[in-house]
């Protein structure tokens, strides 16, 4: 979904309305305090691997162990994310906006902790090899979406999980392209007029 075609009404009960919606029970109720804050991510299952359904089997519990070698790895895990954009520009919603979804673990940003209470997780399908245009135009069209949507939030200051888990975590990567991003957000926002 391009930014052109999102409008006011691209949220309703707190779920994108152009998203597939799969519950993840990987969530739990938000703290009362508002929603100020949106967290990017990068997975493939396996590493190295996109498409299929390993995604969606992790952030609902239906992972099969033994399917390969590196989901021994991860065994027990339980993860979940608001969004994942896939390579194509699809997009699946996991967990509401007003619950908090399990994306963003021990993490730290402007001296606050526990950012999972706070913000919206979105998951980019990717491995560290360059992010396709489609997740970029349509991560920019979610990020205008929410700014709109969630007042406490400026898209403008979207973080990675490397830098609020920064000896933990290093994705969404080096190939993430920030500036890329900022572009898409500049015509994003004046569409909308933000």
């Amino acid at each position: 979904m391009t930014f052109e075609k999102r409008s006011d009404d691209m949220i309703v009960d707190h779920c994108l309305s152009d998203a597939r919606q799969v519950r993840s029970p990987n969530a739990d109720v938000r703290p009362l305090g508002e929603i100020s804050l949106v967290v990017l991510h990068s997975i493939s299952l396996p590493p190295g691997h996109f498409g299929g359904d390993d995604i969606e089997a992790l952030f609902t519990n239906r992972l099969d162990w033994e399917a390969h070698p590196f989901f021994r790895s991860i065994r027990g895990l339980r993860v979940s994310a608001h969004l994942l954009i896939r390579r194509d520009g699809s997009c699946i919603q996991f967990v509401p906006f007003d619950q908090r979804a399990w994306h963003a673990g021990r993490s730290l940003w402007r001296g606050r902790r526990a950012l999972n209470d706070f913000t919206i997780g979105i998951e980019l399908e990717g491995d560290g090899r360059a992010f396709t245009h489609a997740q970029y135009q349509y991560l920019a069209g979610v990020l205008t979406t929410l700014e709109r949507h969630y007042p406490g939030i400026d898209a403008r200051d979207t973080v990675t999980h490397e830098q609020v888990a920064p000896l933990r975590k290093v994705d969404p990567g080096p190939s993430f392209d920030h500036q890329y991003l900022s572009g898409l957000m500049a015509e994003s926002r004046a569409h909308a007029g933000i």
